[in-house]
């Protein structure tokens, strides 16, 4: 069974088409005209083992707030459709990642319940330009488009970190980390992992 899906969504500030495969490589083509986060998405292909291609456009001479969060919705929404009814996944995964100074951890249930706790970015994090586009309080609202949208759980703590860049990074490396494991098919399951027989 193919877990594979391709969206397109349109508004009046962004336009978004991504195409996403839960079971590829980490190949992608990330084209968001926000150059920082580019490079996070990309991060999450290569960490997460799917591959994505997202064209974006949007009012970026107003703000890069509308085409980062509509991405952010375009990808849980696409995470959603390819996960069908979850039979034969593993559901749980966690990761604790570092880059240089900075250490996250990421825990992902894929619940079918959307619920975020995010926690431990450094004070003033969240006004941080970073490459000069994406602030900083954009991390967590990226997490939040896409755990409401794709409606699973994910507990993000930055543990350590001092860069900015780093901070970021590390948090969409762990998540990825964790989102591979919890969508990862495994032999031993018997269709969906849970007692309620759905999720």
């Amino acid at each position: 069974m193919s877990r594979s899906v391709a969206l397109k969504r349109e508004t009046s500030e962004s336009s978004i088409e991504l195409t996403l495969n839960l079971d590829g490589t980490g190949k992608s083509t990330i084209d968001t005209t926000v150059p920082f986060f580019d490079h996070l998405l990309t991060a999450f292909a290569k960490h997460s083992l799917v591959d994505l291609t997202v064209k974006a456009t949007g009012d970026t001479h107003i703000d890069v707030h509308h085409t980062v969060e509509d991405t952010a919705i375009v990808l849980g929404q696409a995470i959603k459709q390819a996960l069908g009814d979850k039979s034969g996944i593993g559901r749980y995964g966690d990761a604790t990642v570092p880059l240089d100074e900075a250490l996250a951890r990421a825990v992902v249930d894929v619940s079918g319940r959307p619920y975020l706790v995010h926690t431990g970015e450094p004070a003033g994090f969240e006004y941080h330009l970073i490459g000069g586009h994406f602030t900083g309080s954009l991390v967590r609202h990226v997490f939040e488009a896409i755990t409401l949208n794709a409606g699973i759980t994910v507990h993000l703590t930055v543990l350590d970190g001092r860069d900015p860049h780093h901070i970021a990074e590390t948090e969409f490396k762990a998540f990825a980390r964790a989102f591979r494991k919890a969508v990862e098919h495994d032999a031993r399951v018997d269709g969906v992992p849970s007692t309620k027989g759905a999720l």
